[in-house]
């Protein structure tokens, strides 16, 4: 029997991330989503992916409210979610994790590398 390939979401703006993240999640085996707004995100959300990765800065829907809705929603709100910002004020950290949030990265102090052994922590 086939192991289950874990189905990642990932909410993202910038092309060229997404673009880098696509490849380098499935090269590690991963079935990804993308969505390129927050509503987008939302929608896909739906289809239970295993975790997802969310940026904070989204057009449409911000990472804030995305996350505010999916843990209000008891279908979703077990879903881990991890926030890859480059909003590095504790503030905003805070905001997020007390939303619900399983890890906050501020993008420009991690390698891919380093994004994919947190993600594979919660999976």
């Amino acid at each position: 029997m086939a192991i289950k390939k874990k189905k990642i979401l990932i909410v993202e703006d910038d092309k060229f991330l997404i673009k880098a993240y696509e490849i380098k999640f499935k090269k590690e085996g991963f079935d990804i989503m993308l969505a390129g707004d927050g509503m987008a995100g939302l929608l896909m959300v739906k289809n239970n992916p295993d975790l997802v990765i969310l940026d904070l800065m989204l057009p449409k829907l911000n990472g804030f409210e995305f996350l505010e809705t999916v843990k209000k929603d008891e279908k979703l709100k077990n879903i881990p979610v991890v926030v890859l910002s480059n909003l590095g004020q504790k503030t905003d950290m805070e905001k997020v994790m007390s939303l619900g949030a399983v890890e906050y990265l501020v993008k420009t102090e991690y390698s891919l590398d380093e994004i994919i052994k947190k993600v594979k922590k919660y999976l």
